[in-house]
C-alpha cells in the first residue's frame, strides 16, 4: 500500500513538511508506504518548498521591509541558475506588528532590492512567490528600487538597458482578480493588511492613476490582467513592467517536480490546507491535485484544520474529506502546534484502523 502525502501548509500553524511528516510517522509505523512530497501554491511559505523540490540552495541577503527597516531574507537558487523570490520575504505581513500595518505607508522597495541580489549574482530567470504581502503599492517601490539599483534614480527605460532587461519572471499565485475596482486589490484584500475604507478608496485611486499614466507610457495595460491585483498589485508591476507570465502557483510546482510521474504507482493520494471549503474548488492546490489524480485513475482525500462545504467537496470527487479538529474545539486552542500535532496524530491513527 503506497500513499502519496501533498498537503498545503496549515497556515499559521504548521508548515507542509510538518504536516506531511507527522501523517507519515504514524502510518509508517502501521505498514503503510508514504513517500511526502511538500506543497505551496506559491503563497507565504512558498520558498523552502520549491527550493527543496528543486535540489536548490537558499542565499541569505539584507534588504528592508515594507516599513523600510533593514531585515534579514532568503532567495533559492535552483542548480539551473533559476531564483526562487517569495516576496513576502520583503513584504511579508507577519513581518510587522497588527498595530503597525498601514498599507498607505508600506512599500515593497525591497522587492526590487531582493530581485537586484539575485541578478547580480547571475540569476536570469526567475520564479516570483506572490502570497502573503502587507503591502497595496501596486508594486510602485519596487519599480523605484529597481531605477535607483540599476538606473542610478534615472527611469526605468534606462534600467531595462541592464542585465534586468536580460530576466525572465514567471509569477506563482492562484489570485484572478485585476488591479482596480471593486474586485481589486485594495477592495479585495487592502482591509486585511490594516486598511479603512477611507485608505481602501485612496489606495484604488493611486494605483488607477499608476496603471493609466503606465499605460501612456508603455501603449499597453495589463491592469485588467488576470493576477493583476495578486500580492497588492504586485502582480500588475511584473507584467506591466517585466513581462513576467502568471502561472497557477499549484501547476508550476506540479510540474516542476513531475508529480504525474510520481503518482503513478501510487494507491491514493493525500492532500490538504488549513482550512478547506467551497474556494478549494476554484483552483487551488488540492483542486489541482485532484484533478491529476483523475486524470491516472488514483483516489484523491483531503484533510485539513478546518472543513466546510464537506458534501460540496466530496461531490467534487474527493475519496474524503476530513477536519483534524474535534468538534467544538476553538480555533485559538486547534492552532496551537502542540495540539495541531496531536490532532494530526489522532486522525492518521484513525485512518489505519479504517484501513484495517
Amino acid at each position: 500500500m503506497k500513499t502519496i502525502l501533498a498537503i498545503d501548509s496549515f497556515k499559521g500553524c504548521m508548515s507542509s513538511s510538518e504536516v506531511e511528516e507527522t501523517i507519515a510517522g504514524v502510518l509508517n509505523k502501521n505498514g503503510v508506504e508514504t513517500l511526502c512530497l511538500p506543497m505551496s501554491d506559491g503563497g507565504e511559505g512558498m520558498l523552502p518548498v520549491f527550493t527543496s523540490a528543486m535540489g536548490g540552495t537558499l542565499e541569505p541577503v539584507y534588504i528592508h521591509d515594507q516599513m523600510m527597516r533593514r531585515v534579514d531574507a532568503q532567495y533559492g537558487v535552483m542548480p539551473d541558475g533559476t531564483a526562487i523570490i517569495e516576496v513576502a520575504q520583503a513584504c511579508g505581513l507577519t513581518l510587522v506588528k497588527e498595530e503597525e500595518r498601514n498599507p498607505m505607508r508600506s512599500t515593497t522597495y525591497g522587492v526590487g532590492e531582493l530581485l537586484s541580489r539575485a541578478i547580480k549574482r547571475g540569476c536570469r530567470n526567475f520564479i516570483i512567490g506572490l502570497g502573503g504581502t502587507g503591502t497595496s503599492d501596486a508594486g510602485i517601490g519596487m519599480i523605484r528600487a529597481l531605477v535607483d539599483i540599476f538606473a542610478r534614480g534615472k527611469n526605468f527605460d534606462e534600467a531595462l538597458k541592464t542585465e534586468l532587461g536580460e530576466c525572465r519572471f514567471t509569477l506563482a499565485s492562484d489570485v484572478d482578480n485585476p488591479l482596480c475596482g471593486k474586485n481589486g486589490a485594495a477592495h479585495v484584500y487592502a482591509p486585511q493588511k490594516g486598511a479603512t475604507p477611507e485608505m481602501v478608496e485612496q489606495l484604488d485611486r493611486r494605483a488607477r492613476l499608476f496603471a493609466e499614466k503606465s499605460a501612456l507610457h508603455f501603449g499597453f495595460d495589463k491592469s485588467n490582467e488576470p493576477g493583476a491585483g495578486a500580492a497588492g498589485g504586485l502582480g500588475y508591476a511584473f507584467m506591466q513592467y517585466l513581462g513576467a507570465e502568471m502561472k497557477s502557483g499549484a501547476d508550476l510546482l506540479l510540474d516542476l517536480t513531475d508529480f504525474n510521474e510520481k503518482i503513478k504507482d501510487a494507491d491514493s493520494i493525500m492532500t490538504g490546507e488549513g482550512s478547506a471549503d467551497r474556494q478549494t474548488l476554484m483552483g487551488k492546490l488540492p483542486q489541482r491535485i485532484l484533478m491529476r489524480g483523475k486524470q491516472l485513475g488514483v483516489p484523491v482525500g483531503l484533510v485539513a484544520g478546518r472543513v466546510e462545504d464537506r458534501e460540496e467537496l466530496l461531490s467534487a470527487g474527493f475519496s474524503f474529506v476530513e477536519s483534524i479538529t474535534p468538534e467544538g474545539m476553538p480555533l485559538e486552542e486547534a492552532i496551537k502546534k502542540e495540539v495541531a500535532f496531536s490532532n494530526l496524530r489522532r486522525f492518521a491513527t484513525s485512518l489505519v484502523y479504517e484501513k484495517t
